[in-house]
């Protein structure tokens, strides 16, 4: 079998009807081009406060540490968008389940009596909302996506700490990992 005959597998939500955890799988023929390939793992609504709630138990934690959090645990699965995240902080507030308070690093929220309740309440439901991002993921594409993110904190780390001269090697070097990468994909 020639290369571009080979079928990309993209994690797409599944039907309404089973339970929340349960994901489609829909195949898709060649790609395109560029950009087409495995996309992280949509996940409900439901499982972003869940996971909100979980974490903030732990710790009081901002949105950017929510998402930082989430991709993390699900080993780069799923690291659910601000547009989905700060929405349910705002709910949960609303709800009277978490609290925030204003600081430095943005709104750090926690979670209020009645959002510990709730958490108890509703514990073996909720599951641990991370892991279920990553059930059927082959543990090859796992360990790239492990790869990348560690890439992604470096290039953070250059960014802020490095001189003029050494974020321009480290953006050469990316850009020529980013070309390999593709080579790969094109069979070079």
């Amino acid at each position: 079998m020639h290369k571009r005959d080979r079928l990309f597998y993209f994690n797409v939500p599944g039907p309404p009807p089973g339970p929340p955890w349960e994901m489609g799988r829909v195949e898709f023929g060649p790609g395109p081009g560029p950009g087409f390939g495995h996309r992280r793992r949509r996940m409900r609504r439901g499982d972003v406060r869940a996971a909100i709630l979980l974490l903030l138990e732990e710790e009081p934690r901002n949105g950017y540490q929510v998402m930082q959090e989430l991709e993390q645990r699900s080993g780069g699965a799923w690291r659910p968008s601000p547009g989905s995240v700060y929405p349910a902080l705002q709910l949960l507030a609303d709800e009277g389940l978490i609290r925030g308070e204003a600081g430095e690093g943005g709104t750090v929220y926690e979670l209020t009596d009645a959002g510990r309740k709730h958490l108890d309440e509703n514990r073996e439901r909720f599951g641990e909302p991370w892991q279920l991002a990553h059930e059927g993921v082959p543990d090859d594409v796992r360990e790239l996506m492990r790869l990348a993110m560690q890439v992604g904190i470096a290039t953070r780390q250059v960014t802020h700490a490095g001189s003029e001269e050494q974020r321009k090697a480290a953006a050469e070097l990316l850009a020529e990992t980013r070309r390999r990468l593709y080579g790969i994909l094109a069979g070079d």
